[in-house]
C-alpha cells in the first residue's frame, strides 16, 4: 500500500510540472500583459521600466526559470493589478471557491445516492421511471441555464433569494443548486447501473437466504459493492468542478472565489494570478485523482493486491 502511494505521489510531481510549464507559455502567447495595465498615454522610458520591474524584459526561458525560482521559494510574484503577492490574493479566494464545492458535492450525495438506489429497486414501478426523467432532464440541462433560471424566479420575479455574493447561508442556495444540477442527474445514473450489476449477484442472494433484513443487504452489500463505480464518478465530477466547473456560476452570482479570479486574470492579462490560480486548481484537481487512487485501494482489497 505505501508504494501505491508513492507512486500515485510521483505522477501527482510529474503532472503538475507539466501543467506550470504548459501554463506559463501559454499565457505569454496571450499578449503584453504592460498594455491592459497601464493603458495609453506613457512615455517609452516609463513603460521599459515597468517592463523591467515585473520581470518581463529577458527571453521566455529567462522568465521561465524565474518563475519557476519564484515557485519554488514560495513568493510567486506580484500581481500586475493589484500590487500585492499573488500567494496573498489567490488565499483570499481558495476558502469561498472550498465552500461552493464542498456544499455541491454535499448535496449531491444525499440526493443521488438515495435516488440512484430507489430507481434500482423500483426500475420495473413508475418511480424508478420518474427518477430517470429527472436524472436525464438534469443531465441534458447545462448549469448556467440552471442557474440563469434560478435567478428569474427567486431572485427577479420573487424576490426570494440574494444574487451576488457570498455573505449569509441564504446567497449559497442558488449556486449550490446550479452548481450541482449536472453532478446529480450523473451520479443517480451511475448509482443506478451499479446498483442493477450488484443486485444480480451470488452474494446478495446468499445474504438474504440468511436472513438479512432487506436494508443491511441493499446497504452493507448491495451499495458497499457497488461503490468503486460510484467513487469513479465522484471523483471525475469533483475533479471537473475543481477544475473548471465553477467558473461561469461564479461569474454569474459574482462569488468571490478561484474561477472568477481566473476568468478577470485571464481577460486583463494579469500573468502571476492567472499562473498561481491554474497551479492551485490543478493541484486541487491533482489531489483529489490521488485520493480517488487511494480509495479504490481501501474499498476494494484486489485493487491493493494487484498494486502489490
Amino acid at each position: 500500500m505505501l508504494a501505491f502511494a508513492l507512486r500515485t505521489l510521483v505522477k501527482m510531481a510529474v503532472t503538475l510540472f507539466v501543467i506550470v510549464t504548459l501554463v506559463f507559455f501559454a499565457t505569454r502567447l496571450s499578449g503584453n500583459p504592460i498594455d491592459f495595465v497601464i493603458g495609453e498615454g506613457i512615455t517609452q522610458e516609463d513603460r521599459a521600466l515597468l517592463i523591467a520591474y515585473y520581470g518581463l524584459d529577458g527571453s521566455v526561458w529567462t522568465q521561465y526559470w524565474r518563475y519557476l525560482a519564484a515557485i519554488a521559494d514560495g513568493r510567486f510574484g506580484l500581481s500586475f493589478l493589484e500590487r500585492r503577492p499573488v500567494a496573498e490574493i489567490v488565499a483570499e479566494r481558495i476558502w469561498p471557491s472550498f465552500q461552493l464545492l464542498v456544499s455541491a458535492v454535499g448535496f449531491t450525495l444525499l440526493v443521488s445516492l438515495p435516488l440512484g438506489v430507489l430507481a434500482a429497486l423500483y426500475r420495473k414501478s413508475w418511480l424508478g421511471s420518474a427518477v430517470m426523467v429527472v436524472a436525464f432532464l438534469g443531465y441534458a440541462v447545462p448549469n448556467f441555464v440552471i442557474a440563469t433560471l434560478l435567478v428569474l424566479v427567486f431572485s427577479y420575479t420573487l424576490n426570494w433569494l440574494p444574487v451576488v455574493g457570498n455573505g449569509t447561508p441564504w446567497h449559497f442556495l442558488m449556486p449550490t443548486l446550479a452548481l450541482s444540477g449536472v453532478l446529480v442527474a450523473a451520479l443517480t445514473r451511475f448509482t443506478r447501473n451499479a446498483m442493477l450489476d450488484v443486485l444480480s449477484q451470488d452474494y446478495m442472494r446468499t445474504a438474504r437466504a440468511k436472513g438479512l433484513s432487506e436494508q443491511t443487504v441493499i446497504l452493507k452489500h448491495g451499495l458497499r459493492n457497488a461503490a468503486i463505480t460510484i467513487l469513479s464518478v465522484i471523483g471525475l465530477q469533483v475533479a471537473g468542478l475543481a477544475a473548471a466547473g465553477s467558473v461561469v456560476i461564479e461569474a454569474i452570482f459574482a462569488w468571490p472565489g478561484i474561477g472568477h479570479l481566473l476568468v478577470r486574470s485571464a481577460l486583463l492579462r494579469d500573468y502571476p494570478v492567472l499562473q498561481f490560480g491554474v497551479l492551485t486548481v490543478a493541484v486541487a484537481v491533482v489531489v483529489i485523482n490521488a485520493l480517488v487512487d487511494i480509495a479504490y485501494a481501501y474499498a476494494d482489497p484486489r485493487i491493493r493486491l494487484a498494486k502489490g
